[in-house]
């Protein structure tokens, strides 16, 4: 094998950027625990946001974004993600990426929740996520610079004395423990939507990155904000799958089993309200008995225009033809994660985030619709600046892992299943002290490191012991911010605190 430069922990959109961007410069190593498409990038049936119609503007933008975000994204870095990326999104279109076009050839622009004006670019209707990852898999194949690695799982990020991130450790799937060593590491492996029991998230997607960054020491933060999508496929009381944003904005509407328009008066842009809004309004109805749905009588060619959709309404016997798709909330997005500068560097020296893994400052509080993608194509792009720009001092040979004295950790009492059901039961869509405080009373009940030696380890208790961090984490950012905003919604504290909260931000770290 040939000296690694990067490696790059998961096989997304950002992921995938970064390595197609490095791919002339670097030998980039791309690791991820299942196969090459379980992402949520794959998954996105959602669009991808950009400022390229002559009558919009990256401030236009930049407005709605910050708006999302209920006044804690950070402008410096949103202005970078709107500026950029219609810059990446116009090299995209270059490159031939297969953007869906109206009839006379132009770019077909949709509109989706927040967002004043039309600025959504789909590809295969409902399928954008699937096309741009092929898309640069596509243009991966030709490289000779890239090494895949599949069914591999990282346990570790492993530290010099110096404290620089120096490689990882990993687990194959026969259980055998791995060590790669690279100048950079990159952390690109998703949020931590799984860990609730409804999600829209694919079910490898549980807070890796958030674990193995913490228990190396770098800072992890807003961890409290997470997005719960509107709109799930309902199907016997479960979720089964994401119903789009843009299904809303082709012109849905919700409804209650009574034919009631949900969410007039609630906000201004109704059905297209931000996510959080809407999500919690579904909530509130769910909760006082009613059922909710998606009214899609006025949208023409449904089927043609959201294939997939349908095909997943067609699988869970949802008669299309009745006019009315059963929808419930989940988890979908965390805005929080690996805090990071404005190029992905996080805490630690030869560490970066970047993607949904990441605390970028884009998404404040609440992500506005289909900036996910854009954010992984912009980040992606300049992460690779910067490392293309970065001396390099030491290669592999000279890297001498510290000494690790941790204590092994012991098996866990607890399953997978039962902490995706507190978690979602405790500290679900709307929250409150007693409920956050009896489960972060439970998490804590037990004598476990979070900081334990797991080389012995199998695959299976290592991704339990990563979600109980990632869920006291969560748990506790969550009772600590005394007030509502974005997606961090407490029923004891209904109102955004603007003199106690705004801009502060909850951070976790290592103590040394």
């Amino acid at each position: 094998m040939n000296k690694i430069d990067v490696i790059i922990v998961g096989s997304g959109i950002a992921a995938l950027q970064l390595a197609y961007k490095l791919s002339n410069h670097k030998h980039v190593m791309i690791i991820t625990k299942g196969q090459v498409k379980d992402s949520n990038s794959f998954m996105a049936q959602g669009g991808i946001a950009a400022a390229i119609a002559k009558t919009d503007s990256p401030q236009q933008h930049f407005h709605d974004t910050m708006t999302a975000g209920e006044g804690h994204g950070n402008e410096y870095r949103v202005n970078d993600l709107v500026e950029e990326g219609k810059k990446v999104i116009e090299e995209l279109i270059d490159a031939g990426a297969p953007f869906d076009l109206e009839a006379d050839g132009s770019l077909s622009l949709g509109v989706e929740g927040a967002h004043r004006v039309p600025r959504i670019l789909h590809s295969g209707g409902d399928q954008t996520g699937k096309k741009l990852v092929n898309f640069l898999l596509e243009s991966l194949q030709a490289s000779d610079h890239i090494t895949w690695m599949e069914n591999v799982m990282v346990m570790d990020l492993i530290l010099n004395r110096d404290g620089k991130c120096i490689g990882i450790k990993a687990k194959n799937s026969n259980e055998e423990l791995l060590e790669f060593y690279a100048p950079h590491v990159v952390l690109a492996s998703g949020g931590a939507g799984g860990l609730f029991t409804q999600s829209s998230n694919h079910p490898t997607i549980l807070g890796d990155g958030i674990a193995l960054a913490y228990r190396a020491g770098a800072s992890v933060g807003d961890l409290e904000f997470l997005q719960f999508h509107p709109t799930l496929l309902s199907a016997n009381g479960k979720t089964v799958g994401l119903i789009s944003e843009a299904v809303r904005g082709a012109g849905a509407i919700l409804v209650n089993d009574r034919g009631e328009r949900i969410m007039e008066g609630i906000h201004d842009q109704q059905d297209l309200g931000p996510r959080h809004v809407v999500a919690h309004e579904i909530f509130k109805q769910v909760t006082s008995g009613k059922y909710v749905f998606l009214d899609i009588t006025t949208i023409h060619n449904f089927k043609k225009r959201f294939p997939s959709i349908s095909q997943l309404c067609k699988a869970h016997h949802v008669d299309l033809s009745k006019g009315k798709i059963p929808v419930l909330p989940g988890s979908h997005f965390m805005m929080g994660g690996v805090v990071t500068d404005r190029w992905g560097c996080t805490s630690i020296k030869g560490l970066y985030a970047i993607g949904e893994v990441a605390c970028s400052g884009v998404h404040g509080a609440n992500r506005l619709a289909s900036n996910s993608l854009l954010e992984g194509f912009v980040y992606g792009s300049r992460l690779s600046m910067f490392l293309l720009k970065t001396k390099v001092e030491e290669y592999p040979k000279d890297f001498v892992p510290a000494p690790d004295n941790k204590n092994p950790l012991e098996s866990l009492p607890f399953t997978r299943k039962e902490l995706q059901e507190k978690l979602t039961h405790y500290v679900g869509i709307i929250r409150n002290n007693d409920s956050l405080q009896h489960h972060f009373a439970w998490l804590n009940s037990f004598s476990i490191d979070p900081f334990a030696n797991i080389d012995q380890c199998r695959r299976a208790d290592i991704q339990t012991y990563f979600m109980w961090i990632n869920s006291v984490l969560m748990t506790q950012s969550a009772l600590i911010r005394t007030e509502s905003r974005g997606g961090h919604i407490r029923s004891d504290f209904p109102n955004k605190d603007y003199k106690r909260w705004l801009r502060k931000s909850i951070i976790h770290y290592r103590k040394k």
